[in-house]
């Protein structure tokens, strides 16, 4: 009986050392992230959806905090999921109303990365579980699965480069499910060539992706209310 309480003991004792370790690396990819205080970005944007024909696109993308997200694409629709453009990695880590779960080591690439659950207090949240991959080094986050309770679930894949400093990637990769997607009534599309849109390979029919290639940011340097209206 004596030997069972210890090795409950222990076990609890690692799992709440294991969980604060979480938390405080979770703390310093949220201070990374909260540099940013606004952005605006140029890049390319490639959208596969197995219904919609969308060709490359040059985007502008504007963020000021809190959560205010914008992508800007003068040639024509840039589709992407009203939800997943509301979760970003600001939303995702904002706070603190959320219980930090330690999920071990998994790998991306040949980076091994940290798993994090963010489980919310409130039952009645919008987001029911996120879940991050976090290169422990960088003190990034490589990729986040978040499910919701009104939009479905999506994935963010991130990969960065000359702006780590900030927790900006060079690349980000939206997926999500397609499946109930509904375009909205009135919603004309003008640039259809007449090719269906390709889907890469290992990618499911009701499965949409995303993808924009950043050339290049400028940070902190004020971005006008407007662009968001």
């Amino acid at each position: 009986m004596k030997k069972y309480v210890l090795c409950c003991s222990v076990f609890l004792a690692t799992a709440y050392t294991h969980a604060q370790d979480a938390a405080a690396l979770l703390q310093k990819v949220k201070a990374k992230i909260e540099l940013v205080n606004d952005y605006e970005a140029s890049g390319n944007m490639k959208t596969n959806v197995s219904f919609l024909k969308v060709p490359e696109a040059q985007v502008k993308v504007y963020f000021k905090k809190p959560s205010r997200l914008k992508i800007k694409n003068e040639k024509g629709i840039s589709f992407v999921p009203k939800g997943a453009m509301s979760i970003s990695l600001n939303n995702i880590v904002a706070g603190n109303q959320y219980s930090v779960i330690d999920a071990g080591a998994d790998k991306i690439g040949n980076t091994t990365v940290r798993v994090i659950k963010l489980l919310p207090n409130d039952d009645n949240a919008e987001v029911v579980l996120s879940t991050l991959y976090i290169d422990a080094t960088n003190e990034v986050i490589l990729k986040a699965k978040t499910t919701t309770r009104e939009s479905g679930s999506f994935q963010l894949e991130m990969s960065y480069g000359k702006y780590i400093s900030y927790g900006l990637p060079d690349k980000v990769i939206f997926t999500f499910n397609t499946k109930d997607y509904k375009l909205p009534k009135g919603v004309t599309f003008d640039f259809d060539d007449g090719e269906a849109a390709k889907q890469p390979a290992g990618t499911a029919s009701n499965t949409g992706r995303a993808e924009i290639v950043y050339y290049s940011y400028i940070i902190n340097k004020g971005v006008a209310d407007t662009i968001f209206k």
